[in-house]
């Protein structure tokens, strides 16, 4: 069996799906097992329904966050109810879907996005690296490949290295993630352990599998993770996105924006009790946001000192 997996970038590309690819309930196992296999099913759960498997998590890894970044947008991460439907029966499709949010999930429950910020990718821009769109180069990723965005939600743009040497089957076989259409996410090499060809990932940096018809890689060179989606999604524009928070009096908080030319010493903090806090300095200046559970079940107090707010000191209680 033969796909054509882009026509609309003015590439021809077939890719040899086998008629075998996994069946309904071996797919939702597959799923199931990825996550436990790697060590998560303590705070990851997996359910299936006819259609789906639904990884659901709290986006909120078990490892470093934040620190390092420079090019910040003065949001950070805060945990958020996500459930993530990842499709039974994947068919691969003939046109490359992009998005302004995630595309799929890594095993431990963050959302992975592509490799840019700031909006969808066009068809077009899909076959030349956005280079002041990506995120890794203009250093906007902490360590593990990941920051926070405008939901204030933690999610990777690059590889999940952090993540990944957690997992308790690291290796070159172990799927780290899984795409919305279906198809699961590698490392850089082939699941035997052997290299991948230049050429040899199409333009969603995916490839054909023996086993699921079809699978995404990370990759050392842009565009580092999943791109785009080749599958088909019926239901596309319904997948799941992280809301920002909104403040318990009514409105919400103004997206950050960057500090030009980026800040220094940034360092993300979590305590026993439960709150945290990411402090840093632009110019000269010391400025913070900090938070911690407030009394209200899904809701947090925060005090923020940014260079978006101009250095005001500012507090309120914000909730998911």
């Amino acid at each position: 069996m033969k796909y054509v997996i882009s026509t609309t970038l003015g590439i021809l590309v077939f890719l040899t799906a086998t008629p075998a690819a996994f069946a309904h309930d071996d797919h939702c196992e597959a799923v199931k097992d990825s996550v436990a296999d790697a060590g998560f099913d303590d705070r990851v759960t997996v359910s299936c329904t006819d259609d789906h498997a639904v990884i659901t998590s709290d986006t909120y890894p078990d490892h470093e966050k934040m620190t390092g970044i420079v090019g910040t947008n003065e949001q950070l991460p805060v945990p958020a109810e996500y459930s993530a439907p990842i499709i039974l029966s994947p068919t691969l499709g003939t046109t490359a879907l992009t998005r302004d949010a995630a595309l799929g999930v890594a095993v431990n429950g963050v959302p992975i996005y592509d490799y840019t910020g700031g909006g969808e990718m066009s068809q077009a821009d899909l076959a030349h690296h956005q280079a002041q769109h990506d995120t890794l180069q203009t250093e906007q990723l902490d360590v593990c490949g990941g920051h926070a965005g405008r939901g204030d939600d933690y999610h990777y743009h690059t590889k999940p290295t952090c993540m990944i040497s957690q997992m308790e089957n690291a290796g070159d076989d172990a799927i780290i993630g899984w795409a919305f259409d279906g198809f699961p996410i590698y490392g850089d090499n082939n699941p035997d352990g052997t290299a991948i060809a230049d050429g040899d990932l199409d333009i969603c940096n995916g490839q054909a599998d023996g086993t699921f018809g079809y699978r995404y890689h990370t990759s050392v060179d842009a565009p580092y993770i999943v791109q785009c989606l080749m599958g088909v999604v019926t239901d596309f524009d319904r997948l799941p996105r992280v809301r920002p928070l909104s403040a318990s009096n009514g409105g919400g908080a103004a997206p950050g924006r960057p500090p030009q030319g980026g800040v220094q010493n940034l360092v993300y903090t979590e305590n026993p009790d439960s709150s945290r806090s990411m402090d840093y300095n632009f110019q000269g200046e010391a400025y913070y946001i900090r938070y911690k559970p407030s009394e209200k079940q899904g809701c947090y107090d925060f005090e923020t000192r940014t260079v978006t707010n101009d250095g005001d000191v500012q507090s309120g209680e914000y909730c998911r």
